[in-house]
């Protein structure tokens, strides 16, 4: 069975009832801002109540830093408390020497290692952008707990000529997390509308994931198209509407 969570940012300024919504459309998991250690076990409280547990939980990762991994820590002991098994961040190198790079990503492995965390790097410029370039990170950094959070809309909004499909066939080993988001298909273009009205093909995205042995957290990052101004209704609708599309497809029960 395919987990299917939800990133609350997809609920934008509405997100204050993100968690009523989702229990009334049958999801049960979700993705959110790693909490201060202090907070954690209040937040997995309030996430219990609605039925709803964290499978991933999200925290900023700079390699610049030569104390990246110490920095961290904080995070990885939030997620085991939250009972996350998944860290999703996103890593940018810039001018910094790929050696340099790969090293400190071990050393964050190391300690998300420990308890048994896995780091999942989003689909962004200059580490994870495509399959290719991904492909490259994951074999330079080779740890098992540092891992790609595959985001379907974003290969194309970082590259032209490239597909969801096609670019995860080439790194489904290496997936921890998955964000999906569908697109209208054109590089730099802020349009993630409701599933199935774009170019992603889901259901293929989700086979091949499966046939790797894959079964989520498959995220929900639905961030909406440029300019419009949604009321809460129709943002609930949105989110609603793309969890049935995927139902449809049988991605989900």
């Amino acid at each position: 069975m395919n987990i299917l969570s939800c990133n609350i940012g997809s609920y934008g300024k509405y997100s204050a009832g993100a968690y009523e919504h989702l229990v009334k459309i049958g999801v049960k998991h979700v993705e959110i801002g790693a909490p201060a250690i202090a907070d954690a076990e209040k937040v997995r409280a309030e996430l219990a109540r609605y039925g709803l547990t964290a499978t991933t939980v999200s925290a900023g990762c700079n390699v610049a830093d030569e104390n990246v991994a110490k920095i961290f820590a904080p995070a990885v002991d939030s997620a085991e408390i939250m009972g996350a098994k998944v860290i999703f961040t996103s890593v940018h190198a810039g001018e910094l020497d790929r050696k340099i790079v790969y090293d400190r990503l071990r050393q964050v492995g190391d300690v998300a290692a420990k308890k048994g965390v896995k780091v999942a790097m989003e689909t962004h410029p200059d580490l994870i952008h495509n399959g290719d370039i991904a492909l490259e990170t994951m074999k330079g950094v080779n740890h098992p707990n540092i891992c790609v959070n595959f985001d379907t809309g974003n290969i194309y909004f970082y590259n032209e000529g490239k597909t969801a499909h096609g670019e995860v066939k080439k790194i489904a080993r290496y997936v921890a997390g998955v964000h999906l988001k569908d697109t209208d298909g054109k590089p730099r273009s802020w349009c993630f509308p409701t599933f199935g009205k774009g170019v992603v093909d889901f259901a293929e995205v989700f086979r091949i994931l499966n046939g790797v042995g894959f079964h989520g957290p498959f995220t929900m990052e639905i961030e909406g198209v440029h300019g419009e101004n949604l009321t809460k209704e129709e943002t609930e609708r949105r989110v609603a509407e793309s969890v049935e599309y995927l139902r449809k497809l049988g991605c989900i029960d």
